[in-house]
């Protein structure tokens, strides 16, 4: 128990800028982390949902609603998994053969296409969130980091990783892919029974995790943390896009 305790709270550090009452670091519950990582999103997605709730209750302007719906989950987590994304589309929207798509990867230097993506991106997600009406139930978005984060889990336990990750060395027990579909299938579920045709924001992240997935792992041979990031972020968008036209 201590070590799974251990475990959330290192990986809440590692990936979540909201300040962590216990900073620790146990190299026997490092495994355990991975699983862990969907419990964080639960922790983002329920400050997410009160955002909703708040912003809402003052009655602010729609815009101003969206503003803040629109970068919490980029401000949660210091902007980790935006790197990742903007890493990422500037690898795949190179094309370059494998070798340099892999050393554009890990550039430091930011491109035009991460630019250019990151724009999109940010566009896409105020304008999502400026379609909501306020009638709307956010209570959903509860759910959308956790579903997110277990499709990253899921995809850096399952897929082999580049040599350059730093999960390639790391142990990736079957038992943990069992249970992250757990986890997976008792989000989806409790956002049908809870918030009705609402849940079908969920299969919209799942879908978006997915083809972003896709695109990333079959474009660079390999899984790592920028993969993960880049699909987190598009499936947030996804999510919350399905939950915008609802």
């Amino acid at each position: 128990m201590k070590r799974i305790v251990h475990a959330f709270f290192m990986c809440q550090s590692m990936f979540c800028a909201i300040p962590c009452p216990c900073r620790v670091w146990d190299e026997e519950a490092r495994p355990l982390m991975l699983p862990m990582l969907p419990l964080v999103g639960l922790e983002i997605g329920a400050l997410w949902a009160f955002f909703g709730w708040l912003t809402r209750l003052l009655g602010l302007p729609v815009l101003i609603r969206a503003l803040v719906l629109a970068l919490w989950p980029y401000l949660a987590t210091g902007f980790l998994h935006l790197d990742g994304f903007m890493d990422v589309t500037d690898a795949v929207k190179s094309c370059r053969d494998l070798a340099r798509r892999r050393e554009i990867l890990k550039d430091s230097h930011v491109g035009s296409f991460a630019v250019i993506g990151l724009c999109m991106l940010m566009l896409s997600q105020f304008a999502v969130f400026a379609s909501i009406s306020n009638d709307k139930n956010c209570l959903i978005l509860l759910f959308l980091p956790a579903v997110s984060r277990c499709g990253s889990a899921l995809a850096v336990t399952a897929l082999p990783s580049m040599s350059t990750s730093q999960y390639a060395a790391q142990k990736k027990p079957t038992s943990h892919l069992v249970v992250l579909t757990g986890m997976l299938c008792l989000f989806v579920a409790l956002g049908f029974v809870l918030f009705g045709h609402l849940g079908f924001a969920l299969i919209g992240c799942m879908a978006g995790y997915g083809l972003a997935l896709r695109r990333g792992y079959r474009s660079l041979a390999g899984m790592n943390g920028d993969i993960a990031g880049y699909a987190l972020t598009i499936s947030e968008l996804c999510g919350a896009a399905v939950f915008a036209l609802l």
